[in-house]
C-alpha cells in the first residue's frame, strides 16, 4: 500500500487515512484503484475513512473516477470525513454526495476530523 494509503489507531478505533494532499491528477488516479481495492477487502459497514484533499488535484477525470469509487464503496464504509475540502470546486464535492448518496462531512483539521470519526 502506498504511503497515501494507511490504517492509522486513534482512539482505539481503526482509521483508513487517504492523504491526497499536494497530489497530481495522475497519482490521485493511480490510487484510487487502491483504494476500492483496500475498503473492499473490509467487512461491510466497518471502515472509517479520513481523506484530506489539501491541494490535491481534481480535475474532472479524477471526479469521474472518485464517483465511481465512492459508490463502490458505500457498503463498506460506517463513516468518512474529509478535511481540505475547500481545494475542491463546490461542484465535485456536491456531485460527489448526490451521486454516491453519501454524507462526507468536513473539517478544517484532520484531528478534528479524527474526534468526528471515532467518537460513538
Amino acid at each position: 500500500m502506498s504511503e497515501r494509503l494507511r490504517f492509522i489507531e486513534h482512539s482505539g478505533k481503526r482509521v483508513f487515512v487517504i492523504d491526497l494532499s499536494q497530489c497530481p491528477r495522475d497519482e490521485i488516479l493511480a490510487l484510487l484503484s487502491d483504494i476500492q481495492d483496500t475498503v473492499g477487502e473490509q467487512p461491510r459497514g466497518s471502515v472509517l475513512i479520513l481523506a484530506d484533499f489539501h491541494g490535491a488535484q481534481v480535475d474532472k477525470t479524477v471526479a469521474t473516477r472518485m464517483k465511481e469509487v465512492l459508490v463502490f464503496d458505500r457498503p463498506y464504509v460506517k463513516r468518512a470525513a474529509w478535511v481540505g475540502t475547500e481545494d475542491l470546486p463546490k461542484v465535485f464535492y456536491e456531485n460527489f454526495k448526490t451521486f454516491s448518496q453519501r454524507d462526507f462531512p468536513t473539517f478544517k483539521t484532520r484531528e478534528e476530523a479524527l474526534e468526528a470519526l471515532t467518537r460513538e
